[in-house]
C-alpha cells in the first residue's frame, strides 16, 4: 500500500433486474468503498475522474479513479485510520482532506501534503467545503464531550440527542486555500455540522444545528462569510416536522432538502438562500436523502421496504413520478454505506453506494432520455 499505486479496473456491469437499465459497479474489494458525501462533488478532469474513499489494506484512505478506464490511484497511505472526509477545490486541483483533528491540501498532481489547519485541543473536525471562488475552504469545530457522553456517530448516531442537548461549543472557521490560517466566523453553543459552501457565491455558505430533525431547535441557516452574520433557512411548517439534508443547486442559490411531516408524508423541496422561491413535492414511502440536480431532475433512495432509487423529472413545471431508476438495496447500516445518490453535472448519470453484495460498492447509472421508459414506483415491485 503506498501512496500513487495504481489499482487495476474492478468494473463490472449488470442489466437492473426492475428497469432493464445497464448499471456499472465500479469498485468490487472486499472492504468498503464510497464517494464523497452526497453534497460535495468528487467529479474532476472534466468529469473524467472521479475521487472516492476506500478501506482496503484494512486502512481509510483516498482515491482518484479514471472512470473509463476503471483504473484507480490511491492518493493517501494513513495507516490504522478508520475515517476519513474530503473536499475538492472548483478547479480540481487540490483536495482537502479531514484526518483526525488535522486539515490537509493534497495537490492532485504531484500528490503533496500540506496540513493547512488543526482544530484545537478539546475539539473535533466537522467536514469541510470550498469556497466558490477557490481562495477559501470552511470548516466547523465541536467541542469533544466524548469523556462524558458515549458517542458514535457513524454507527447508528449513538449519541446524537444526547449531544444536541449539551450544546457544544462550536465554530465555523474560514482557511485560506493556498497558505493555510484560519479565520474563526461564526460560533454559538450549539451542535452545529453539514458546512455547505455555496458553489456560485463566494460569500454564502449554510451550515445545521444537528440533532433530531424533529428536536432541534431550526436545522437549515444562512452565513454570510463577509459579515458573520446568521439566518434560519426555511421555518417549520409545523411542530414536529423534519426538514434536512440540504444542498445548494448548481446554481450556488437555491438550497434542497427533503423531509417528513407530521403525519408521516415524505417530501423533497427547495428554497432560496432568502427563503423565497419554495417549492415542494410530497410522495408517499421513507427515504433517507434526496437530491436535484437543478435542471428538473430529482431523486431519493428508499429505506426499509423501499429498495430501490426514485427518480422525478419536470414536464411543464410538474414533475412526473416517482418512477424506478434502478435496484438498491443498500443497508445503510454505517455512514460508509449510506446511499447518497448524485446526479453528474450534466444530469445524465446518477452515482451512488451500496452494499447490497455485502460492501458498500460506488456504482453508476445512465438516466435514460426517454424518462416513460422507467416503470412507475409501486412499493409492491421495490
Amino acid at each position: 500500500m503506498a501512496k500513487g499505486k495504481i489499482w487495476l479496473s474492478e468494473r463490472k456491469t449488470a442489466t437492473d433486474r426492475f428497469t432493464g437499465l445497464e448499471v456499472t459497479q465500479l469498485t468490487d474489494y472486499k472492504a468498503h468503498s464510497h464517494h464523497l458525501y452526497f453534497t460535495e462533488s468528487g467529479w474532476y478532469d472534466g468529469e473524467q475522474r472521479l475521487l472516492f474513499v476506500s478501506d482496503r489494506g484494512n486502512s481509510t484512505n483516498l482515491y482518484s479513479m479514471h472512470v473509463e478506464s476503471g483504473l484507480m490511484t490511491q492518493l493517501t497511505d494513513y495507516n490504522d485510520n478508520d475515517q476519513l472526509d474530503a473536499c475538492l477545490l472548483p478547479d480540481g486541483s487540490a483536495a482537502f482532506v479531514k484526518l483526525g483533528r488535522q486539515l490537509i491540501r493534497l495537490d492532485l498532481k504531484h500528490y503533496d501534503e500540506t496540513v493547512v489547519y488543526e482544530a484545537p485541543q478539546g475539539y473535533h473536525l466537522g467536514n469541510v467545503s470550498a469556497c466558490a471562488d477557490g481562495k477559501y475552504v470552511c470548516t466547523c469545530v465541536q467541542e469533544d464531550l466524548s469523556y462524558r457522553i458515549r458517542l458514535d456517530l457513524g454507527n447508528g448516531y449513538v449519541g446524537h440527542r444526547e449531544l444536541m442537548e449539551a450544546a457544544p461549543h462550536s465554530m465555523i472557521v474560514r482557511i485560506d486555500a493556498e497558505k493555510g490560517g484560519a479565520e474563526k466566523v461564526y460560533e454559538a453553543n450549539r451542535f452545529i455540522t453539514h458546512i455547505n459552501a455555496s458553489s456560485k457565491e463566494p460569500w454564502l455558505l449554510t451550515f445545521c444545528h444537528e440533532g433530531p430533525w424533529h428536536l432541534v431547535d431550526h436545522r437549515i441557516w444562512g452565513l454570510d462569510l463577509r459579515t458573520g452574520s446568521a439566518w434560519k433557512i426555511r421555518e417549520r411548517f409545523e411542530p414536529g416536522e423534519k426538514v434536512g439534508h440540504e444542498f445548494f443547486y448548481p446554481d450556488g442559490v437555491t438550497i434542497g432538502y427533503h423531509g417528513f411531516r407530521v403525519n408521516g408524508t415524505n417530501f423533497f423541496g427547495s428554497i432560496r438562500y432568502d427563503n423565497t422561491g419554495l417549492e415542494e413535492t410530497e410522495f408517499g414511502f421513507d427515504t433517507w436523502h434526496g437530491y436535484a440536480d437543478g435542471l428538473g431532475q430529482a431523486i431519493v433512495d428508499g429505506k426499509g421496504a423501499v429498495k430501490t432509487l426514485s427518480i422525478w423529472r419536470k414536464a411543464d413545471g410538474v414533475y412526473d413520478g416517482p418512477r424506478v431508476l434502478c435496484e438498491l438495496r443498500c443497508s445503510f447500516h454505517s455512514q460508509k454505506v449510506h446511499a447518497h445518490p448524485r446526479f453528474d453535472a450534466n444530469g445524465k448519470r446518477v452515482l451512488f453506494t451500496s452494499d447490497k453484495n455485502g460492501y458498500g460498492n460506488l456504482y453508476l447509472v445512465d438516466v435514460p432520455e426517454d424518462f416513460s421508459q422507467l416503470p412507475l414506483f409501486t412499493t409492491t415491485g421495490s
